[in-house]
């Protein structure tokens, strides 16, 4: 046996034994052109209404769009992160996609291994440090969060009546620092006296999976005048949801369109379109295409947005709409830059 059929046969093992793989597959399509694609789903895995909902809907189209062979892997931790990444690459899968920030590393290590494989990552934080750069055959798939963020503040700067607003974030982090310097630019941008409440839910990636935390945290800004709140936390935003609405007071979603967890108290949700940034990764990565570094998508890109239309926008009061939309136009020409830290 050689070594790489060992190191496969070892892996696919791992996984098996571990209940990992669920994948999606479309025979004619592997057939037809011989393109694979695999992805590995964030902690939480499909159902979650966020980030990997989204990231599955793009794989889907590419599957049915592009007719390229997909699977996917739902894993339970950081091991099988990484474990599933190597699977994918030891087949030979054409593209391998991680969902979230905490595959970057994991992304890094498992392309140097693999240089004759590409690879994505949604959410990529490059890595930092002396001499750090992206491998020559990862993409990071990232977004301007603070666009979006800004919107979504000045929707909450110009519906608040207490003239405060609170911002719950889950892991203390660069990566939720842009929401969070993205809001307050939005509420103030629109609202100079208004006070800016803000918290982190931990410095771990378990804070974006605490409900409790989530919702102590919103109660002490309700406590201290804050009628609208924003999180950006994951299911910790959960808790947050459920302060408000037992509060009376407005929380924005983050990510996707979160009306359905708090109807009515959702006043609008800062989105972002994963499921373009993973489809059209995907294109470029069939056509041969797909460079390496940094795909940054923004409101310039339709990247990010936030929900302003339909019934889940009731909430939005067609001023504040109309005032928003001339903000988005701003910030698209260049007339405003929106602060990431």
């Amino acid at each position: 046996m050689t070594r790489r059929a060992a190191v496969l046969l070892a892996l696919t093992v791992l996984v098996v034994a571990l209940g990992l793989v669920r994948g999606r597959r479309d025979a004619s399509a592997h057939v037809s052109t011989g393109f694979r694609v695999g992805l590995v789903f964030d902690v939480g895995g499909r159902g979650d209404k966020s980030f990997n909902d989204l990231s599955w809907a793009g794989l889907h189209r590419a599957e049915k769009e592009l007719s390229v062979y997909t699977e996917f892997v739902e894993p339970n931790g950081a091991e099988d992160r990484e474990a599933a990444l190597r699977l994918f690459a030891a087949r030979g899968f054409d593209l391998v996609i991680g969902v979230g920030f905490i595959f970057s590393r994991d992304v890094d290590e498992v392309a140097r291994a693999h240089p004759k494989t590409r690879f994505a990552c949604v959410d990529y934080a490059p890595p930092w440090g002396p001499g750090a750069t992206i491998p020559p055959n990862v993409t990071g798939l990232a977004f301007r969060e603070q666009e979006g963020s800004f919107l979504v503040g000045a929707v909450a700067g110009l519906t608040s009546k207490s003239k405060h607003v609170g911002f719950v974030g889950g892991m203390d982090m660069p990566l939720i620092h842009k929401f969070d310097a993205g809001y307050r630019a939005g509420v103030l941008a629109v609202c100079p006296q208004c006070v800016v409440h803000r918290a982190y839910a931990g410095t771990t990636p378990d804070a974006f999976r605490d409900p409790a935390k989530g919702k102590a945290i919103a109660l002490a800004q309700i406590a201290a005048g804050s009628d609208v709140l924003f999180h950006a936390s994951g299911s910790t935003g959960l808790g947050v949801f459920r302060a408000a609405k037992d509060a009376g007071a407005f929380a924005i979603g983050v990510d996707s369109d979160q009306w359905d967890e708090a109807p009515g108290t959702v006043l609008t949700s800062m989105t972002k379109q994963a499921d373009v940034s993973v489809f059209d990764a995907i294109a470029a990565a069939k056509r041969g295409d797909l460079g390496s570094g940094m795909r940054v998508l923004g409101l310039a890109e339709n990247g990010v947005d936030y929900v302003h239309e339909g019934p889940h926008a009731v909430g939005i009061a067609p001023a504040v709409r109309a005032r928003v939309e001339a903000l988005r136009g701003d910030i698209i020409a260049g007339r405003v830059v929106v602060p990431a830290e």
